[in-house]
């Protein structure tokens, strides 16, 4: 390695990556970035494509509030890169409604007082909107009583069990419970 290849600190200065490009389908508009190889989808969203609503909680999976719909399941958006997801359909939380047309999840989340700071609300209603197509799609979870059956019955517990990878620092599970029991149709339990 000669001086040229170190720098005057003696250090290795390394060539950054090139920057490759990636074709992604964001909230039904096709978007077009050019990103480090690197780049986690969830910093795509925010830093590239300016999409907010996506918080960035833990950068570790454990959280859950970077989570976005991916074809239709949810994704932990920290643990996956953007260049992975080309020709995939991406949905953040700003794709499901609007202020003045919420998605039935998000009117949910307003009329049972399922959040209290916000920050983990996106990911949380991301989340069990999946959530809700998994339960129609008959997949078991821990909690199910019968693995066996295509039903599988929306209990608080059934809930809990699918949601448990959403921290809400704030504590409120309860109504976040309640908020997807009220669009899934069912009353308390």
């Amino acid at each position: 390695m000669t001086e040229a290849d170190t720098g005057a600190t003696g250090r290795s200065q390394v060539d950054p990556s090139p920057l490759s490009a990636v074709r992604l389908s964001v909230n039904d508009e096709a978007r077009q970035l050019e990103v480090d190889p690197r780049t986690t989808l969830l910093d795509a969203l925010r830093e590239h494509l300016h999409l907010s609503g996506t918080k960035k909680g833990c950068d570790h999976g454990q959280c859950g509030a970077c989570t976005v719909l991916i074809n239709g399941r949810r994704v932990n958006s920290c643990l996956t890169l953007a260049v992975m997801h080309e020709d995939d359909e991406i949905v953040t939380v700003e794709g499901l409604g609007d202020p003045g047309a919420m998605h039935p999840m998000q009117r949910a989340f307003v009329e049972n007082d399922g959040f209290q700071c916000g920050y983990c609300t996106p990911g949380q209603i991301c989340s069990a909107v999946g959530m809700l197509a998994e339960v129609e799609a008959g997949w078991p979870s821990h909690a199910t009583a019968d693995v066996g059956s295509p039903d599988v019955a929306l209990t608080d517990e059934e809930i809990r069990e699918r949601m448990s990878g959403n921290i809400c620092r704030c504590a409120a599970y309860p109504n976040i419970v309640a908020a997807i029991r009220s669009t899934a149709g069912g009353g308390p339990q």
